[in-house]
């Protein structure tokens, strides 16, 4: 029902999912689109998914709007891609907002320890390392 009118935003909504990565991002959309595809159904214009590796978590059967709108991404070999690599929250208002964010957990970057020559205590005086004292003449 909706595929058509995800399928006109979905450039836009591919460039925000790559910019995601630094942040969250929006897109205001034309409420006449979604009225006109709804075909004077009563449809609830606002849901929220998240998507984990391209599968939908905590949702069994999401509405229609979002339903529709994972499968124009699906369809698309860019998205699908960043789908799989990627966590993406889609929250879209009442007022036709749709906001994008990259839920990813950032990459842990393993250092390497270098090796570093050992630090040494200069040498001792001789009295010190056999424990016995010399008696200075006078």
């Amino acid at each position: 029902m909706f595929v058509q009118t995800w399928n006109k935003y979905l450039p836009i909504i591919k460039i925000l999912m790559k910019r995601s990565v630094n942040g969250d991002q929006s897109l205001e959309m034309n409420s006449t689109d979604f009225q006109r595809a709804a075909g004077g159904r009563k449809v609830k214009f606002s849901f929220s998914i998240e998507l984990v590796k391209g599968r939908m978590r905590n949702i069994l059967a999401p509405a229609p709007l979002a339903r529709d709108l994972i499968t124009a991404l699906e369809q698309d070999d860019v998205t699908h891609a960043l789908l799989r690599k990627q966590e993406y929250e889609l929250i879209m208002s009442s007022d036709f907002k749709l906001k994008i964010k990259n839920c990813t957990p950032p990459v842990e970057v393993s250092v390497e320890q270098v090796d570093e020559p050992e630090i040494t205590a200069e040498a001792e005086p001789e009295e010190v390392k056999t424990g016995e004292t010399k008696e200075i003449e006078e």
